[in-house]
C-alpha cells in the first residue's frame, strides 16, 4: 500500500489546504482564462478532473489547473 499524498494531522491543516490548493469554476477560469463552458468542454473530455462535482458548482485541485495551463 503506497501512502497518500494527503494527509492532515488536524482539522486546521485540512482548513488550510481547501482554502489554498482547491478551486472552484470561477477560479480555474480566471487561472486559465478561458470561459466557463470551456472548463465544462475539458471536464466533460477528460482532460481536466473536478474532485467534486454538483449541480451547481465544480471543485479542481489548483495543482490539476495549473499543469493545464502549463500545458496550453
Amino acid at each position: 500500500m503506497t501512502k497518500s499524498k494527503y494527509c492532515f494531522d488536524n482539522v486546521d491543516q485540512l482548513r488550510s489546504f481547501l482554502e489554498n490548493e482547491v478551486v472552484t469554476t470561477t477560479e480555474a477560469v480566471e487561472l486559465i482564462g478561458c470561459s466557463r463552458q470551456n472548463i465544462k468542454q475539458l471536464v466533460d473530455h477528460g482532460t481536466l478532473m473536478p474532485i467534486k462535482q454538483t449541480p451547481r458548482e465544480r471543485l479542481f485541485l489548483k495543482e490539476d489547473v495549473l499543469n493545464y495551463r502549463k500545458r496550453k
